[in-house]
């Protein structure tokens, strides 16, 4: 956001950048000139798309405060940080209330709630110390990705929404309390997206299921919200995006999507 043609390239950490929207949203940072920290549970995965892009590889278990606390002293001592996508999270199950597993509820809270508050909570110093270094004209950010699912109920999916509820109230709660601060704090809502993983995780690998989700219409990809997450960051300093709710054309909500030849 720096107006400053000579300041140094910003900084963003991206966290489960393994795969998926993350792979995606690192990428994408590092082709528009980002310097990228790439965090996710996956080493080998990591370092492959570092190899592949030039991101920083950092292994990282968002559920283990210890590990989020090494991390922002790495960012720290290695030159900060400006912006943070907290993109880590899933689903598991698609199971109704009355038999909802429980430690699957308490699984997905504790990804896309909890290690995203841990995650804020640890880089918020820095993304205000970077705000405070850039001056008027700058600033730094949040960016959080959630899902549709957090904006409204389905069949089955009590769970997830439940979850991404509350990830939505983390973010909006954030820009409430920090209002008048250089921090910008912004919300990525996407649909049905076709990733490699999402799907094939909630369905415990029954590659059958995951594939009839998109079945009959042309899903979102990976890269369609990494080019939202990238859109958000680069807006003028003084622009917040808010929400931004992106779905396929052929899907009106959660359950209803308009599929041709299924």
């Amino acid at each position: 956001m720096s107006s400053n043609p000579s300041a140094p390239a910003r900084r963003a950490l991206v966290t489960g950048a393994s795969s998926g929207i993350g792979a995606a949203v690192v990428r994408r940072l590092r082709a528009e000139g980002w310097r990228v920290v790439a965090a996710a549970r996956r080493a080998d995965r990591l370092e492959a798309l570092a190899a592949e892009t030039g991101a920083e590889a950092y292994p990282l278990d968002i559920t283990d405060d210890a590990a989020v606390a090494a991390l922002a002293a790495h960012l720290e001592a290695t030159g900060g940080l400006d912006a943070v996508v907290n993109n880590a999270g899933g689903a598991l199950g698609q199971d109704r209330v009355e038999d909802g597993d429980v430690d699957g509820w308490r699984r997905m809270y504790e990804l896309n709630v909890l290690g995203t508050l841990r995650v804020t909570q640890a880089v918020l110093p820095l993304l205000r110390a970077s705000a405070e270094a850039a001056g008027p004209d700058g600033g730094s950010d949040v960016v959080v990705v959630t899902s549709t699912a957090a904006h409204g109920a389905y069949e089955g999916g009590a769970g997830y929404t439940a979850a991404k509820h509350a990830e939505r109230m983390l973010s909006t709660t954030l820009r409430w309390e920090i209002a008048g601060e250089p921090v910008r704090v912004m919300e990525i809502a996407p649909g049905a997206v076709a990733t490699e993983e999402f799907s094939l995780v909630r369905f415990d690998g029954d590659a059958d299921r995951a594939a009839a989700v998109y079945e009959g219409y042309q899903p979102l990809l990976a890269e369609d919200v990494a080019d939202a997450v990238a859109w958000t960051l680069t807006r003028p300093a003084h622009v917040n995006t808010d929400l931004m709710v992106i779905r396929p054309r052929a899907q009106a909500h959660n359950q209803k999507i308009a599929r041709t030849g299924v």
